[in-house]
C-alpha cells in the first residue's frame, strides 16, 4: 500500500451497495486501510449521509433497485460546494465501454468493474485521492473566457458571475491547460493519471466543459481541439 497511514487514516470514504456482502467486505478492508469508512445500502440513505457529512471520495455501485448509481452521480454533481465535487469511483458489473463513457460523462472520476482485486481498488482509490489533493502554484489573475472565467488558484470558474461546478478531474484538467495558455498540451500528457490512459476520459471532459465555457460547444472558442496533438485553451 502506497498511501500512508496517516494520509488514510485523515479521509472519510463512502461506500453505496446494496449487496450487503459486497458493502461489508469493503468497508472492511478499506477500514483496514486506515480509512474511515460509512456505508449506504442505496441512493436515499446515501443522499443523506452525502446532506450530513462531508466525504473524500465516493465509490458507488451502478445496478442498485431503485436509483442507480448514475442517477445518484448526477444529483450529487449537482449539488453546490464540496459535496458537488466529491471525487466518485464507481463499482459495478456492467463493464461495457458505453457504460464507462456515460459515468464519466455523468462527471465519475474512475470507473471499476466487477470482479476486481482489492489491491487495485486500493491504488485507485489513491490515484484519485492524489489528483484531488494535488493543488499546483499560484497561476496568477483568472482567465478570461468570453462570458466565463477561470481562476487557476482558486479552481473556480464562473460565467456571467455566477460559480460553475466542477468536478475536481474537470479542475485538474483546465489547470493543466492554463498552465500553458494559447499553446497545445499534448492528448496523452492530459491523459496522465486518468481512468483511461488512452485519452477517451479527457475527450469526456472536454466535452463537457464545452458546455459550460462555450456560447457554442459544437465550435469552441475557448477549449479549442489541435489536430493531431491534443487541446488548447486560448483566453481572450
Amino acid at each position: 500500500m502506497s498511501l500512508t497511514d496517516t494520509t488514510a487514516r485523515g479521509r472519510h470514504l463512502l461506500i453505496v451497495d446494496d449487496d450487503d456482502r459486497i458493502r461489508e467486505l469493503l468497508k472492511e478492508y478499506l477500514a483496514r486501510a486506515g480509512f474511515r469508512v460509512t456505508a449506504a445500502s442505496g441512493g436515499a440513505p446515501a443522499r443523506k449521509l452525502i446532506e450530513g457529512f462531508t466525504f473524500d471520495l465516493a465509490v458507488l455501485d451502478v445496478m442498485m433497485p431503485g436509483e442507480d448509481g448514475f442517477a445518484l452521480t448526477k444529483w450529487l454533481r449537482e449539488q453546490r460546494g464540496p459535496a458537488g465535487r466529491t471525487p466518485i469511483l464507481m463499482l459495478t458489473a456492467r463493464g461495457e465501454s458505453e457504460d464507462r463513457i456515460e459515468g464519466l460523462r455523468l462527471g465519475a472520476d474512475d470507473y471499476l468493474p466487477k470482479p476486481f482485486e482489492p489491491e487495485e481498488l486500493l491504488l485507485r482509490i489513491e490515484a484519485i485521492l492524489r489528483r484531488a489533493q494535488d493543488r499546483p502554484a499560484p497561476a496568477g489573475e483568472p482567465l478570461a473566457l468570453g462570458r466565463c472565467a477561470f481562476d487557476p488558484d482558486r479552481g473556480e470558474l464562473s460565467c456571467a458571475g455566477e460559480l460553475v461546478r466542477l468536478t475536481e478531474a474537470e479542475i485538474a484538467l483546465l489547470r493543466l491547460l492554463a498552465r500553458t495558455p494559447h499553446e497545445p498540451v499534448d492528448r496523452l500528457e492530459l491523459a496522465r493519471g486518468q481512468v483511461d490512459p488512452s485519452g477517451r476520459a479527457v475527450d469526456v471532459q472536454v466535452t463537457r466543459l464545452r458546455r459550460k465555457i462555450e456560447s457554442d460547444h459544437k465550435a469552441p472558442r475557448y477549449l479549442r481541439t489541435v489536430r493531431g496533438i491534443g487541446y488548447m485553451l486560448a483566453p481572450d
